[in-house]
């Protein structure tokens, strides 16, 4: 019978069960494959050979926004807007300062999640002074704030090199970069979805850099586009590549691309299938043997899928996320926000162990 269920995967599953590596070729496999069903069991193998459980892991967070003002025009993207457009918003670090207290009063959030647009109108001190009064605010908050484009922009906005711009962030109280930005490095992906971005390169550089000088650093892949199967596992290699060099990714996260409200929609795409986002994080737990934690972000797929991707390679549901606003602007239907209470059902629903994580994955409660 396991014969018959491994029809056409049979040297990957002896891979798998021997722990070896999955190679290009495998991972295109993988991705071509229609049986969905044996993507998860091989995913969820080759996590617990690699000492993977039952636990699954949320964090208490709080996500910001410190401005949807944004110098590139990415075409996937439904975020950003024109300084002279009537909803743009540029937050001054004193009203950074008051919203994540006023918010803290309502949730003991550990995780302050901030990302936004690339504005040419802010200096370098306003990030700085937005990491610092935060810092002397929320002194036991960890910051993961800014994606290694922004990061790019803040080099641009100081003539300072990446390496002396991460130091002073990290000075003033950084504690982790968000994995945003990578969405698909093949270059032919991105002068079609986003061609005033920077070259990958420096999305490499700058994690390269941060895991240097001892920042933490999550990655991403953004699919559903314009990518071929192969373009994703040429990612996700890549990413595994720099994992080897550095150990520094705290965890990966697959998200999905959200069509609405960009010029994609006008074009006829839609939302990925459910199948789709399994499969991605399938593969991508096949793939990634050297980064420990793969996210399923409910926000992106709806919890009931998330419980699902729980068998198929993800120990991760993120967390709380607190008024998440970037994926809702393309389209995201679901909540803006989980209490702890539904996350820890859900997750028992699909019957694994709830854990609650602080950035790092230090626990600070279980729920057996």
């Amino acid at each position: 019978m396991a014969v018959v269920t491994r029809t056409g995967l049979e040297a990957i599953w002896e891979k798998v069960e021997a722990n070896e590596r999955i190679d290009f070729e495998d991972g295109v496999t993988l991705m071509e494959s229609d049986d969905v069903l044996q993507l998860g069991e091989l995913a969820d193998a080759a996590r617990r050979n690699r000492g993977g459980d039952d636990d699954v892991f949320f964090v208490q967070n709080l996500y910001l926004n410190q401005t949807n003002v944004c110098r590139v025009k990415c075409k996937f993207c439904a975020f950003a807007v024109t300084q002279k457009q009537p909803d743009a918003y540029t937050y001054t670090p004193e009203e950074m300062v008051e919203d994540a207290l006023r918010q803290r009063e309502l949730t003991g959030f550990t995780e302050i999640h901030m990302v936004g647009g690339e504005s040419p109108h802010v200096d370098f001190d306003y990030y700085l002074g937005i990491v610092s009064k935060l810092r002397a605010a929320l002194p036991g908050v960890h910051l993961k704030c800014f994606t290694a484009s922004e990061i790019h922009h803040m080099t641009k906005l100081s003539g300072l090199t990446h390496e002396e711009v991460l130091r002073q962030l990290q000075e003033a109280g950084l504690g982790s970069l968000p994995g945003g930005g990578a969405e698909v490095f093949a270059d032919r992906v991105r002068r079609l979805v986003a061609p005033g971005k920077e070259h990958p390169d420096f999305w490499f550089h700058t994690h390269r850099t941060a895991h240097g000088l001892g920042i933490p650093t999550h990655c991403t892949m953004l699919y559903g586009h314009v990518e071929t199967y192969g373009e994703r596992v040429d990612h996700l290699l890549r990413l595994r590549g720099l994992q080897d060099e550095t150990g520094g990714f705290l965890a990966f996260i697959p998200l999905a691309f959200h069509p609405e409200n960009t010029v994609f929609e006008r074009r006829g795409w839609t939302f990925t299938p459910g199948s789709d986002d399994l499969k991605v994080i399938a593969v991508s737990r096949l793939l990634l043997d050297n980064i420990d934690h793969v996210k399923a972000y409910w926000i992106m797929m709806g919890l009931p899928l998330a419980q699902v991707a729980l068998h198929f390679g993800a120990d991760d549901v993120q967390g709380t996320v607190v008024r998440e606003e970037i994926f809702h602007a393309a389209g995201a239907s679901t909540e803006t926000e989980q209490k702890i209470e539904e996350l820890v059902r859900v997750v028992r629903a699909a019957g694994r162990t709830p854990v609650q994580r602080d950035t790092l994955y230090n626990e600070i409660r279980r729920w057996e």
